[in-house]
């Protein structure tokens, strides 16, 4: 099973952005977390992060033709306008499960609207790098689900 974890703008700053609101951990920790619970639930995790949105596109669409079987998703504030990382999503036949470290839904007014909320099986926000994991774990749950 391969599942991608999408990284999105700024995100590559976590541990030194604001830790009050995303804690101290740093991306290559929490890439590293990821790898480590991926190997326990037989899965295979690759990570990507770019500050670029077209980047984020062609990541997406390599995706499709790769056939991963899930995408885990946090695009950081993309999440919140844009419809280029949504509709590349839509493309896919994986599920998609989108992450976000803080609680989108206690913050400002902007942040919580998802544009990508009706293509994704589920959203998991506010339990800091803890929430990479639970969504790792939504992943191959629904990869699995969709093979069977």
């Amino acid at each position: 099973m391969k599942i991608l974890v999408l990284h999105g703008v700024n995100l590559n700053m976590f541990g030194k952005r604001d830790p009050a609101q995303y804690g101290t951990t740093t991306l290559a920790e929490i890439d590293a977390g990821l790898a480590t619970l991926g190997r326990e639930l037989g899965a295979e995790v690759e990570c990507f992060q770019t500050n670029f949105e077209g980047a984020m596109c062609e990541r997406i669409h390599r995706a499709h033709g790769e056939a991963v079987d899930a995408v885990c998703i946090n695009a950081g504030a993309w999440t919140h306008y844009s419809y280029a990382i949504r509709d590349a999503l839509a493309i896919l036949k994986c599920p998609i499960v989108e992450v976000h470290m803080s609680n989108i839904h206690a913050r400002e007014a902007f942040r919580h609207v998802s544009v990508f909320a009706e293509i994704v099986r589920g959203q998991i926000c506010g339990f800091g790098a803890e929430s990479y994991l639970l969504g790792l774990r939504a992943a191959v749950q629904a990869a699995g689900a969709a093979k069977r």
